[in-house]
């Protein structure tokens, strides 16, 4: 997309370039003028450190530090290069390293930055300005970390990851800036290109019900925990309802109780949409790809000098079935839930 100067008589197509061509740095240049007007890449974010590299073992810097007026933490990196390069990588490793700071520790990186800068003012009473609080709050101090990326171009790789990154309930701008030459002045076109501007709303309402529905999820998994008796004989306990099959079976085997029927009938339960036992042959992908299922372990029973693995695939739709149905076959089963 070109961008044109009007004339009397015409649009005239102004030369995009380079920042290498036209000699500007990433720090001594970009960094320089954007920390001082950040707003033109991120709105509402406050720098607090430029460099920023105080870890240990790690010689890693991050260009901009900020944040913004939720006082989630901004993370934001600099490229002049025409692809990005691996800056989405970088910058994520940058997040996690930063993701602990705490409003005091971040008080003092802000205050040696002032300093630094011979700044006279204070870091305390700056932020709680910033912020508009009337007093430290550290509970809602960096519950989050923002990740911003400014480059020349960033390249379809890095915008497909960046794309999936945020779908996963990452918060990544990417913000092109494209330097032109009107033969007179060097100028900068600055675009949001990740999320489009326009979508952006949308992109956080979605990205927050999915956040809603995975914690959602999470609370509503059934994680307590079950004990299995046989004739008033505790077998197994305190176990999740992934193991309730195997230890059914183990418990069937200790006491002599599996036999052709009894096999028949365990590998043919119908209180449960999968077979109970599996010979290494008859595992899905699914089964084969993770690794609570054990089939790279030996076979956890062996019937006719056959090999079987116990399923682990249990839901809270299938446990209940699956208990009714074994404690009405084998009378002295029994089953304790919570």
């Amino acid at each position: 997309m070109a961008i044109f100067k009007i004339l009397d008589k015409e649009l005239l197509a102004l030369n995009a370039t380079s920042f290498a061509k036209e000699d500007i740095k990433e720090r001594e240049d970009l960094q320089r003028l954007l920390k001082n007007q950040i707003d033109i890449i991120s709105p509402d974010t406050l720098i607090i450190d430029e460099e920023f590299s105080e870890w240990e073992d790690s010689k890693r810097r991050i260009d901009l530090l900020g944040i913004d007026t939720d006082a989630n933490l901004i993370i934001i990196e600099l490229k002049r290069t025409e692809d990005g390069g691996h800056m989405e990588l970088q910058a994520i490793r940058y997040a996690a390293m930063v993701s602990a700071l705490t409003f005091d520790r971040a008080e003092k990186i802000f205050q040696k930055y002032l300093d630094k800068n011979k700044i006279e003012k204070n870091a305390k009473e700056e932020l709680l300005t910033f912020l508009n609080w009337k007093e430290v709050d550290e509970d809602k101090f960096a519950q989050e970390a923002r990740i911003v990326l400014a480059s020349a171009e960033f390249s379809k790789e890095l915008t497909t990851s960046i794309i999936w990154l945020n779908n996963q309930g990452l918060d990544i701008r990417c913000v092109r800036l494209k330097p032109y030459n009107d033969g007179d002045n060097l100028l900068l076109d600055v675009q949001q290109v990740i999320p489009l501007p326009e979508a952006e709303e949308y992109q956080v309402r979605i990205r927050d019900k999915q956040r809603q529905e995975k914690i959602s999820r999470a609370q509503s998994k059934d994680r307590s925990l079950y004990t299995l008796s046989y004739n008033d004989n505790i077998e197994a306990e305190d176990f999740k309802k992934s193991d309730i099959g195997l230890n059914t079976v183990l418990t069937l085997e200790k006491y002599g109780l599996i036999n052709n029927e009894v096999f028949e009938f365990l590998r043919e339960d119908k209180s449960c949409s999968f077979l109970l036992l599996k010979t290494r042959e008859e595992m899905t992908d699914t089964e084969m790809k993770y690794s609570k299922y054990r089939y790279k372990n030996d076979p956890e029973i062996t019937y006719d000098d056959i090999g079987y693995y116990v399923a682990r695939n249990w839901g809270v739709g299938n446990v209940q079935g699956f208990i009714d149905k074994m404690s009405m076959k084998f009378k002295g089963l029994a089953y304790k839930h919570g």
